[in-house]
């Protein structure tokens, strides 16, 4: 068959035939986040692309996260205002924040760009001094990371570790480097990649080592049989209240998906609490963040804020998640995206894009300020 008219013709097709461009954006072109993700993918290594782009399992979660925002509605505003009118300036913590938006903790910065954390650092503190959260697993120490974008707001993210003296050693580490904020991470966090044994069977390389990665030949034992990575599953209360004695400032746990937990986390000291499921990654069939927002919301009854992230793509997004009662955002993956995609440059441009959405859809729904936006101003409608 393979030598025949017929099999030669069908090996030839194009698998990506013409279509009206075929020239890739430049930055000044780009126009929405979408716009970033297909220079991104050409611009990084398919690991690199995989480790961003997928979801735990069956990436059912991963999907239900952008889903979920096709499930809320914004209401007609009875008078809709200009968009110089709005002002979405707010107080987090102690810092004064322009947009209530963040940058939240992504792993391994290098691969995308040469200048990593760095750059994306200077591109957040650029677009209008927004906050950062460093990831634990940076590529580059936080002690070169902070001093970068003088002005700017870093915080420091963290996962538990059972050695208490390491954990301390670790918060003195982001404390001593002017991270005032630590975010604890307490979901389980990308227990395995459906997409690492596709690569493994169809003989592609696989990321072995680090936080969920599901590759490597070594025997198996215990957890690490059912595909879960042996620092989960094991965070105890005792154990928050441990690293509260450790951090002077603002202590936030990021991973919160049911409201008992939530008040569990007010119990324990958290000053701050993160609706997240990890962008997909933490658990296969699990909820999208945008559902279990509002019991939280109503949980939390204002006593701690409350931020959201994962699934964030376009400032409409953004507006839902306050409207249901969020405090403010993080931005994972459209981050990276820019990042990868243009350098620091197209990562400022990314998070101005989303701020100028925000608030063109404030302006559209007649919200002015920041308390404007909430539930009167959605209509939500979970399948």
């Amino acid at each position: 068959m393979a030598a025949s008219p017929v099999g030669a013709a069908v090996a030839q097709i194009d698998p990506n035939p013409f279509s009206e461009h075929r020239r890739t954006l430049g930055l000044a072109e780009i126009q929405t986040a979408y716009d970033f993700e297909p220079v991104f993918r050409g611009n990084v290594i398919q690991p690199v692309y995989d480790y961003t782009a997928h979801g735990d399992g069956s990436e059912f979660t991963l999907q239900r996260n952008r889903q979920a925002f096709d499930w809320v509605e914004i209401a007609p505003a009875r008078a809709a205002i200009p968009a110089s009118q709005v002002d979405l300036s707010s107080e987090f913590l102690g810092v004064k924040m322009k947009f209530p938006i963040m940058i939240a903790p992504t792993a391994a910065m290098a691969p995308l760009h040469p200048d990593g954390e760095i750059g994306m650092f200077k591109a957040a503190t650029a677009a209008s001094n927004t906050l950062m959260i460093l990831s634990t697993n940076t590529s580059t120490p936080v002690t070169q990371v902070a001093p970068a974008a003088l002005g700017g707001t870093l915080w420091g993210q963290f996962y538990p570790l059972q050695n208490l003296a390491t954990t301390q050693q670790w918060m003195d580490t982001y404390q001593n480097a002017g991270c005032n904020g630590i975010i604890v991470t307490i979901d389980q966090q990308a227990s395995y990649y459906e997409r690492t044994l596709q690569d493994r069977n169809l003989g592609g390389r696989v990321r072995t080592g680090g936080a969920g990665a599901g590759g490597g030949t070594a025997a198996l034992t215990g957890s690490a049989r059912y595909r879960v990575n042996t620092g989960r599953l094991w965070y105890t209360w005792q154990y928050i209240d441990a690293v509260r004695k450790m951090v002077k400032g603002p202590l936030l746990l990021k991973g919160i998906l049911e409201a008992e937990d939530a008040r569990l986390a007010i119990e324990h000291g958290a000053d701050a609490i993160i609706v997240s499921n990890h962008g997909g990654r933490s658990m296969d069939y699990g909820p999208s963040t945008l559902e279990v927002l509002p019991e939280i919301v109503a949980a939390v009854n204002g006593r701690v804020p409350v931020l959201f992230d994962s699934g964030i793509r376009r400032g409409a997004d953004i507006f839902k998640a306050l409207a249901l009662g969020a405090n403010g955002v993080c931005l994972g993956r459209a981050a990276r995206w820019g990042l990868g995609a243009f350098g620091p440059a197209g990562a400022q441009r990314l998070i101005e894009i989303l701020q100028r959405e925000l608030v063109q859809t404030a302006a559209a729904a007649g919200c002015a300020r920041l308390s404007d936006i909430n539930k009167t101003t959605v209509k939500a409608n979970f399948v």
